[in-house]
Parts: C-alpha cells; structure tokens; sequence
C-alpha cells in the first residue's frame, strides 16, 4: 500500500505537461492511476483524500495557472504563445519571467498623496544615520545583548531606555513592535483581572481594526467607561474607582475630533486623582511627538516630555509617526514599572530585533541636537519645506509632465498636505500640487493605470475630477523627474 503524499505530479508514467493537467483536474482519473499500480487495502476514504492532497500539490507547484493558460491560448488561437516564435524569443520569455520572479513586490514609490506619513505607502522615511545603523546591524554581529564593559549579557533595550531617559525626563524606557503591543503589554502586565477606567470618547478605533475595548479583552482585563462621547468630567473617574481599579487611562484621539460642546480630564488632573488614591495613570499618546511643532507653524500636539512632567505613570507611543523612525512602540516611565513589562512572557513576543533597534537609536540621537531636525529628520524637512521651495518643484514637475501629456491639461495649483498616519486628521499644512485634468474619465483613469505601472509608481490622489501631485510629501524630487521622464 502507497502511504504519504504521493503526488501524481511526481510520476514518471505523466511526466508531459498534458498528461498532468489532466490527471490533476479529474479525481477519477487519478484514482483510475493508483489502482493501475495495483494498491492494496486502500479505502474509499484513502483515494478521496489522495485525490484533494494532489490537488493541493498541483496549486502549491505554481504551475496550475500558467499550464492551463498556455492550453487555452493554443485551443483559442490555434497557435503557439508568441515566446514560442522562435528560441530567441522563448529565452527572452524565460529570461524576463526568472527576473520577474527574484523581484520584491514592495515596490518603492513616489508619494504625491500630500499626506507625508502614509501609512499604507509605509509611514516615517527613515534618515541617513538610521539607514546606516540598520544597514551596519544587517551585515554582521552586533552587542546586541552584550555589555562591552562588563563583558557579559545584558538587556537589548539598555541602550535606548538610557537615550529616551535622556529626551523625555522618564527614568526608564521599553521597546516593542508598535504602539498597539506596546498598549497590550501594559495592560496585560498590569490590569489583568482587573478594572480600567476610561473615557468613553476615548474609546478609539484606528485603521487595521485596532479597537481599545478589543485590546483590553485581549489583556484580560475590564473596560469601564465613564462620562459620554462628547463630555467626560473628573467626578466621572471619581465615582468609577474601587477596590479593583488597576488604571486609569487616556488615549489621545490622534485620528478623529469631536468639537462643539465638550469637556474632558487632562492627564494632570487624573494624575492628582490617583494619588488620592494610589492608582496609576497610563496614556496611550500615539504619535508621540518629542519636539513642540508649534514651533515649526506646525499643528500643536502633545509631547511626550509633557506626560512625563505631569506625572503620568506609563507613555505610551509610535516610533513611525511623528518622532520619524522605525515602527517600534515605545513605552517610558519608573524603572519598577518598566522591569516588569520587561519580565512579561508578552515582551519576548513583541520585542523589536537589531535592525530595527539600531535605527530607532540613531534616530533618537538626532534629537540630542534639535537645531538640526529639520535638516537630518526627513518627516520633519518634508512638513517644514517652505512655499516658494514647492513652488519651484512644481513648476518643474509641470514642464516635465506637460512635455510628455501633450493631450492632457497640467496646471500648479494651492493644495492642503496632512501630517498623517492619525495625526491632527483636521489639522492642514499649505502646500502645491501639480494638477492633471482631462475632459474624460476614461483617459485620467487610464493615467493613473500608467502612473502605477511605473518601474517606481506615482501615486498621487484624484480630487474634483482631476489627478493631483501633491510636492510636499515627495522623498526623492530628482527620482521623481527620472520616472516621469520614462513616461
């Protein structure tokens, strides 16, 4: 009797291509196969199972819908597919099909969208000095989890913990692999069980299905609202405190804004609460900026040395955002609060590897000389570049573009960037953008198709019947006008 998975694809007796298709796509046939091999003691049950495992084995190969295509195009046509011309032709084919197969599909692509942290276009750019760190902890052996000094294992968060006690005024810091994990493994440390007071307008919701009350069952533990959507108030949080109250939390409501007739609590006045009765406060402050972007005529949000000051117990925010470096979740806070996070089964989980450390370090340093930010951090040289800089990117991306869409109308017009990625959603930042407009659906429809064909796509937005090519959110303008000259 045959036992394991034994393929038909891997008979001799079907090596052509034909004779396997067809055994493949007829079960009977298949069974008709094995019983030609005189198999013993098989049951009805056997040849059903082995008639599925083939099929599995044929669509695993790869092959199913290339055999199959290359049938129906010599059944329709009754010729052979161009690349069997000639030989030339077929090793052309077979050439371009073998480059096609080593290329990554994440693809590099220009970001016109005006939103310069995009999370499906992959959020912050990282700088040099972080693309250098992360290429450098690539290509050998890093002290990792390794004291120099001491000559023995240590901890892979030592260093940034003492960089971001540094920057933030907290003694202690712990690293996972984004905001989300960070926020599980806080309230799974310390609130299993247990109660969580939070307010109901803080109850959020952010792309990827990433809900509060869903994080907070995961952590196992109780999610009590208070107050309502649009008003919240201390005595709320007050009335809400027992014996089983493990936190009390805010989240910042980066992605969405309720104006009109609101109220809410702000961390310093829950902070005072708790003490009154020695509950901890957590923030969930998402972007997690490090720096006072008002100071750039950027929209105002919170910092995370603002947190800190107030006496919040545990800050929670993105690596990727706003602070413009790797996607990482940071958590900063007291030592003893840190230490266990670090001692939880769930960090080992959602612990970051070397790559990924070495760049949120060397973008962290960039910060111990803030002068300089605008200039080394790409998030913030793109949302600070000034006017008449876009302008003159735009006036040249307009000839570059109206030399080659002689049928389309190219004109620069004022447009609105956005910081993105959940940050101030209402919040604009003048910009330009180029604008490509055709009397016809069908022809702008069919640009954007070209656009994305690109060996670097352009994704841009469409926008009051016209395609937009917003300057302020571009990483690479010369790469840019080098794809567009390839149009």
């Amino acid at each position: 009797m045959l036992i394991g998975r034994h393929s038909f694809i891997r008979q001799s007796k079907l090596s052509d291509v034909a004779g396997r298709i067809d055994y493949i796509s007829n079960p009977k046939r298949q069974e008709y196969l094995y019983e030609t091999y005189q198999t013993e003691g098989a049951t009805p049950e056997f040849w059903k199972n082995l008639a599925r495992e083939n099929q599995l084995d044929f669509k695993a190969s790869g092959s199913a819908g290339k055999c199959i295509e290359g049938r129906e195009f010599i059944k329709q046509h009754q010729n052979l597919p161009h690349f069997f011309a000639d030989h030339l032709s077929t090793l052309h084919y077979l050439q371009e099909r073998l480059t096609q197969q080593n290329h990554v599909q994440i693809k590099s692509v220009h970001n016109l969208t005006g939103t310069v942290l995009h999370t499906n276009l992959g959020r912050a750019l990282w700088a040099e000095s972080a693309q250098q760190a992360a290429l450098h902890a690539m290509k050998g052996n890093v002290a990792l989890e390794y004291d120099l000094e001491e000559g023995k294992r240590s901890h892979r968060d030592n260093y940034i913990s003492e960089l971001l006690a540094q920057l933030t005024g907290a003694e202690a810091a712990c690293i996972v692999n984004n905001n989300a994990a960070a926020v599980l493994l806080m309230l799974a440390t310390f609130a299993k069980d247990k109660e969580v007071i939070i307010s109901r307008g803080e109850l959020i919701e952010i792309g990827g299905a990433f809900r509060i009350p869903d994080i907070m069952a995961q952590a196992g533990c109780k999610l009590v609202e208070v107050g309502t959507t649009n008003r919240t108030h201390l005595k709320d949080y007050h009335q809400a405190i027992n014996e089983n109250t493990a936190f009390l939390m805010k989240v910042h409501c980066s992605n969405y804004h309720i104006s009109g007739f609101t109220a809410s609590v702000s961390e310093q006045e829950l902070v005072d609460l708790g003490r009154e009765f020695d509950i901890p406060v957590i923030t969930d402050l998402g972007s997690g900026a490090l720096i006072d972007l008002s100071q750039y005529d950027l929209p105002n949000e919170p910092t995370v040395q603002e947190k800190v000051a107030q006496g919040v117990n545990l800050v929670s925010f993105s690596g990727d955002k706003l602070l413009g470096g790797t996607q990482a979740g940071i958590i900063v806070g007291k030592k003893e609060w840190i230490a266990q996070l670090q001692a939880h089964p769930l960090k080992r989980v959602l612990r970051c590897d070397k790559v990924i450390l070495a760049g949120l370090e060397a973008t962290l340093r960039l910060y111990l000389q803030p002068e300089k930010l605008t200039e080394t951090l790409p998030t913030l040289h793109l949302l600070t570049q000034s006017m008449d800089v876009l302008k003159e990117k735009a006036e040249q991306l307009k000839a570059c573009l109206a030399n080659r869409l002689k049928d389309y109308q190219v004109e620069i017009e004022e447009s609105f960037a956005q910081i993105g990625s959940g940050s101030q959603p209402m919040a604009t930042i003048p910009s330009l953008a180029v604008t490509i407009a055709e009397k016809t659906e069908a022809k702008l429809t069919a640009l954007l198709t070209v656009f994305k064909a690109l060996e670097q796509p352009i994704i841009g937005r469409v926008e009051k019947g016209k395609i937009w090519l917003d300057l302020r959110s571009v990483a690479d303008f010369k790469a840019l006008l080098d794809t567009v000259e390839k149009l």
